[in-house]
């Protein structure tokens, strides 16, 4: 009953803008006083053309930023991708720990685990879109999410 229970509450939710699904965007909680937060989502395009998510905003924090983890020379490294990620037709993009993700610097206030908090993500053609992250557990992964 208690994995019952907390399917349920990291239940999927979904937004569209233009030609592309946003499915469930996500965080985690965080301590008091940490500085940034992570957030996740899956992108899928079902148009004819590449799109690209070049931005955003983050009520909750004081910046927005696009990056990305990969492994180099042994080490894994992030760095911010100032030209953003690419959506190619047909394809969906997860942005996940230990991948691509947004951060979210100079977080406002802590996040608490089963709240939803408010952003907008841009996209090079589609335009913006209106999203809510729910707020997991500090150490959720994407596994959480029945995906």
């Amino acid at each position: 009953a208690l994995l019952a229970l907390s399917a349920g509450a990291a239940s999927a939710h979904g937004y569209k803008v233009g030609n592309l699904e946003i499915g469930h965007p996500w965080s985690r909680a965080t301590p008091k006083g940490a500085p940034l937060a992570a957030g996740y989502l899956k992108i899928t395009n079902t148009g004819k053309e590449s799109d690209r998510l070049i931005g955003g905003s983050a009520e909750f924090a004081g910046r927005f930023e696009i990056h990305e983890m990969k492994e180099e020379g042994g080490m894994m490294k992030m760095r911010a991708l100032s030209n953003g990620i690419e959506i190619k037709p047909g394809e969906t993009v997860e942005l996940k720990p230990g991948g691509y993700h947004l951060m979210f610097p100079d977080l406002k206030q802590p996040l608490v685990h089963g709240q939803k908090v408010k952003g907008t993500l841009r996209f090079e053609k589609a335009g913006s879109v209106d999203v809510e992250y729910a707020v997991e557990a500090m150490g959720a992964s994407p596994a959480h999410h029945g995906h």
